[in-house]
């Protein structure tokens, strides 16, 4: 790739899981009140085809300083029981404001670090959600193991509660990197707790590789995906390592900046890392991640079911999705709604049986519709404006911002639709951005965003 591209489009965005992205949100006229009663009509109008279930396990027992999401460091393990209850608390408040019995059709555990919590704790928490819920027979249930610290008696107590997705973060094995981040694991570890997972019965595996760490090189982006490789895990996300150390409590500051690859030497270690993981079999299925073809993610985007939300990429396209724990995000297609980061305000909050939401946005009409293209440019490297329903006033600018990524190779427009081209995949973010009307209106003062490339 041209450096001149890189160094053209090297800019702050977001990563899209949301549209509009969080720091966007219009929370002055949002309250708890008004969630409740979004969530409730869209479960109505739903018809209750089901839902999706995030849950936010925030507990770590050390500090990964690459790591950007919320977590509660601690090894206090006395702090899982209380949590377990807080959890299944939020949940029953949840079920009251639904018109009827919820089928869920998808759980996935995220953190922090789910497997902080013993396995006995896991099934307490699964069985209890259950209990207010129907699960029907294909429900897709998926949890981020931590390969240090998954056991045998985790993996075979999640598969016996449903679980068949596990993804292990792997990030790089090269000693002098895990260092810096903080994360000493060993290849064998990770191995470990793949060939066990597999043994169980777990039928889509997948690893965790960051590219752009500090201290990382060439060669080891190269050795890390040949170790991979022997694994053959199901489904691979390769992404760029996400620089944000201005936000609070990430722990992104053992390193100094001067110790990250920049522009192109960043890219060319994804441009080699991509080229490897496509010769060993694995194809892209959505910004950063590549999958098997019989992996069902890979189906999924063949068939053009393939979704992304809070929790990533999907192929359970459920319009609502429900975010217990602190930090997490709910959204309901037509709002969303995130909780307290604050875990002794969430406690409160479900003290006083309370939603412990701090903030949220309701979507208007056009954020509706931006919504849509950028969900299908996301999961499908296309969108179209064919029909009146998503057509918007503000389209022949954006089409006008998008020429010069036209001109670039990076998009392909016609008439009625646009088209990613494969130069233009790891802009994918640059290309959402153009669409991005509530980013257009009013450009951040500051930087809020890690950069796109």
């Amino acid at each position: 790739m041209e450096n001149s591209l890189i160094q053209k489009y090297n800019v702050p965005g977001p990563r899209y899981t949301s549209y509009p992205t969080v720091p966007y949100w219009d929370c002055i006229d949002f309250d708890a009140q008004s969630w409740e009663q979004v969530i409730k009509n869209s479960f109505i109008k739903n018809d209750n085809k089901g839902i999706s279930l995030y849950i936010h396990l925030p507990f770590c027992e050390s500090m990964c300083t690459f790591c950007g999401c919320h977590k509660r460091i601690t090894k206090n393990h006395n702090m899982e029981t209380p949590y377990i209850k807080a959890l299944l608390k939020e949940w029953r408040l949840y079920c009251n404001i639904l018109s009827e019995k919820p089928i869920i059709t998808s759980i996935h555990l995220g953190g922090g670090t789910p497997t902080f919590f013993s396995s006995k704790n896991l099934e307490d928490l699964i069985n209890g959600i259950l209990s207010y819920a129907i699960k029907p027979i294909n429900c897709d249930m998926s949890f981020e193991g931590h390969p240090n610290n998954t056991t045998r008696e985790h993996l075979q107590k999640l598969f016996e509660l449903g679980f068949r997705r596990v993804s292990f973060g792997v990030q790089d094995y090269s000693l002098r990197v895990q260092e810096a981040i903080k994360r000493i694991q060993p290849f064998h570890n990770v191995a470990k707790a793949t060939l066990a997972a597999r043994e169980i019965g777990f039928t889509s595996i997948g690893h965790d590789i960051i590219f752009g760490l500090p201290f990382q090189t060439l060669d080891d982006v190269i050795d890390t995906i040949e170790k991979t490789k022997s694994l053959r895990p199901d489904t691979i996300a390769f992404y760029s390592y996400a620089h944000v150390p201005w936000l609070k409590g990430n722990g992104q500051r053992g390193f100094a900046e001067s110790d990250l690859p920049q522009d192109a030497t960043k890219r060319t270690l994804y441009e080699t890392g991509k080229k490897l993981l496509e010769t060993n079999g694995y194809f892209e299925i959505g910004m950063d991640h590549f999958a098997l073809p019989e992996d069902p993610l890979f189906k999924a985007m063949e068939q053009g079911l393939l979704h992304r939300n809070f929790m990533g990429y999907s192929t359970c396209d459920s319009t609502i999705m429900i975010g217990l724990g602190v930090s997490a995000i709910s959204d309901s297609w037509d709002g969303f709604a995130q909780n307290t980061k604050n875990l002794d305000d969430y406690y409160q909050m479900l003290e006083w049986n309370k939603l412990p939401i701090i903030k949220g946005h309701l979507l208007t009409p056009e954020d509706l519709i931006i919504r849509k293209h950028i969900l299908n440019l996301m999961c499908r490297f296309q969108t179209s404006w064919s029909g009146n329903d998503l057509y918007f006033e503000e389209l022949p600018q954006v089409l006008e911002e998008l020429r010069e990524m036209k001109k670039d190779g990076l998009v392909n427009i016609k008439t009625d639709r646009l088209t990613v081209t494969d130069a233009g995949k790891p802009f994918i973010r640059n290309i959402c951005m153009a669409f991005d009307l509530r980013m257009a209106k009013n450009q951040p003062e500051k930087r809020i965003f890690s950069l796109t490339v």
